[in-house]
């Protein structure tokens, strides 16, 4: 199996279009229960697609502080089985949570940050012009290999606002974010001010995730949730939802949005 495979099981299924009855050889999204351990003891559970592990990994330990860099990281084997990643870290005396975090493939998972911790206002020069936001979210779905062949997955990308620099997918939305940034870590690409997109919805979670990485702008096909709105703005976060063709909608920091007309007033007060 291709690592592009990775992910993606084999089922049959009954397919009905109105009186006519087809059986299918098809495929369904791979979803697992996998762990990380650190140093020896269990960090953290996901519910999570079994491909690429070490990069979610990586990026989730980069998300959570244990780690800066990958030369932080001494050892990273993935069991046999492919559901568990053993990380040793350079750092010997790193003091684990008294519990093993557990988050889910769909948001609201527990992490050692509480969101109401204020982050710096994400003050960058990093803007977008209408026209990008519809290529690039084009070219997202098109990078969206998993979910063009079996659905049922989350696609997230970062963008340095011409083309696609990584490309993430996995059930859970916030975990594609990790992906991305494990993927950052080991390729050597720069995260900062860069164009978030994803194809799912705009959770608190992950406006957590992309102050973190300093990312000033993200852009969904979807919605965002009330408390990503306020965040956004708390954080001077570029909040786009709804991102269909020509048409979008900016929650937050509007200014970052170049184009020919005018903000409205009350929307310009609320960008801040």
């Amino acid at each position: 199996m291709t690592d592009q495979k990775q992910g993606i099981r084999p089922t049959t299924y009954v397919l009905q279009k109105g009186e006519t009855t087809e059986l299918i050889d098809g495929a369904v999204i791979e979803e697992i229960l996998a762990c990380i351990f650190v140093n020896g003891q269990e960090l953290a559970k996901f519910m999570c697609t079994p491909h690429r592990l070490d990069e979610l990994a990586i990026g989730f330990l980069r998300s959570e502080g244990i780690i800066q860099t990958m030369a932080d990281i001494d050892l990273l084997t993935i069991s046999k089985n492919g559901s568990c990643v053993d990380i040793w870290l350079r750092d010997s005396n790193f003091s684990l949570p008294g519990k093993p975090i557990i988050t889910s493939g769909c948001g609201g998972g527990v992490t050692f940050d509480d969101l109401s911790q204020r982050h710096p206002s994400l003050n960058t020069n990093t803007t977008i012009e209408p026209a990008q936001i519809a290529t690039l979210m084009q070219r997202l779905h098109l990078a969206a290999e998993l979910y063009n062949e079996v659905r049922g997955v989350h696609t997230s990308a970062l963008s340095d606002g011409h083309e696609l620099l990584l490309v993430a997918q996995d059930v859970g939305r916030h975990n594609t974010i990790d992906r991305l940034w494990g993927q950052a870590l080991k390729q050597g690409v720069e995260i900062n001010g860069r164009i978030l997109l994803a194809s799912g919805r705009i959770s608190s979670e992950m406006l957590n995730k992309a102050a973190k990485m300093g990312v000033p702008i993200i852009i969904s096909r979807t919605s965002p949730t009330s408390l990503s709105v306020d965040l956004g703005r708390a954080w001077n976060i570029t909040v786009i939802g709804y991102a269909r063709g020509n048409s979008y909608r900016v929650y937050t920091a509007p200014e970052r949005v170049v184009s020919g007309s005018a903000l409205p007033v009350a929307m310009a007060g609320h960008s801040s």
